[in-house]
């Protein structure tokens, strides 16, 4: 069974910045999705194995870069000059396709909640 163990979520004001982190039990694709109240779960970035090729949402590009730490198989999400509309609860998935959509991943993490302030 694939364990994904989110940390990082939390409280920020609009601009500052927050960084999530997810390690994984195994060596996969990584990505993260959002899911705000009330709206689909989203796609937001994702890196491949190497960790050399990321792709991002528009909503995000510039602001957040995902990157990964392939020998712990950890992948990180730095997430700057946040606002109030990337309040969420962000998850992280592992899968063996590098894709945006939900059925791209095969494994997900429980979650966790960064709420932006303005």
């Amino acid at each position: 069974q694939v364990q994904l163990v989110e940390s990082g979520g939390g409280l920020a004001q609009a601009g500052s910045s927050l960084r999530l982190s997810c390690a994984a039990s195994g060596r996969y694709v990584m990505a993260w999705f959002r899911q705000a109240p009330g709206k689909e779960r989203e796609f937001v970035a994702a890196a491949r194995l190497s960790g050399g090729s990321t792709y991002y949402a528009d909503s995000v590009k510039g602001r957040f870069t995902i990157s990964r730490n392939s020998s712990k198989n950890t992948v990180y999400q730095q997430m700057n000059s946040l606002k109030p509309e990337d309040t969420a609860v962000y998850y992280c998935a592992a899968g063996a396709r590098y894709g945006v959509t939900l059925a791209d991943y095969d494994y997900w993490g429980q979650g966790t909640q960064v709420t932006v302030s303005s």
